[in-house]
């Protein structure tokens, strides 16, 4: 079974930057889609970018608050997966997460947070002013 564990996490300050990366474990190969979700708390989980195999980021399902400042990249030797976060503000503050679609199946074909099939634990981001 897959395991995935979030790192990169923490406190900086309104306007920095900050890289999360999602390492993947027992993956019998990379070919599935990697997603990046955040959850505010009390809110239920928002994604924020996902990329396919190949390593084509898919920024389809993610909001406008995070156009243009968030990038979603893929290790191929590794399969380490990692979200680029700049410009933060302090409405970034949340929990983020990483998660792994079903094998072979690629993006486009999931559907919301529901067609991911494993997660990570989670790496809280906080935005101080």
């Amino acid at each position: 079974r897959v395991q995935l564990v979030e790192s990169g996490g923490g406190t900086v300050q309104s306007g920095g930057s900050l890289r999360l990366s999602c390492e993947v474990s027992n993956a019998v190969d990379n070919d599935y889609c990697m997603g990046w979700f955040r959850q505010f708390e009390g809110k239920e989980r928002e994604e924020v970018g996902r990329i396919d195999p190949d390593g084509t980021p898919r920024y389809t399902q993610y909001p406008d608050s995070v156009k243009g400042r968030f990038t979603v990249s893929r290790d191929a030797a590794t399969g380490t997966v990692y979200l680029q976060m700049n410009s933060l503000t302090q409405e970034d503050t949340a929990m983020y997460y990483c998660a792994a679609g079903p094998i072979g199946r690629w993006c486009a074909f999931i559907s919301g947070a529901a067609g991911f099939r494993a997660w990570g634990q989670g790496t809280q981001v906080i935005i101080s002013s």
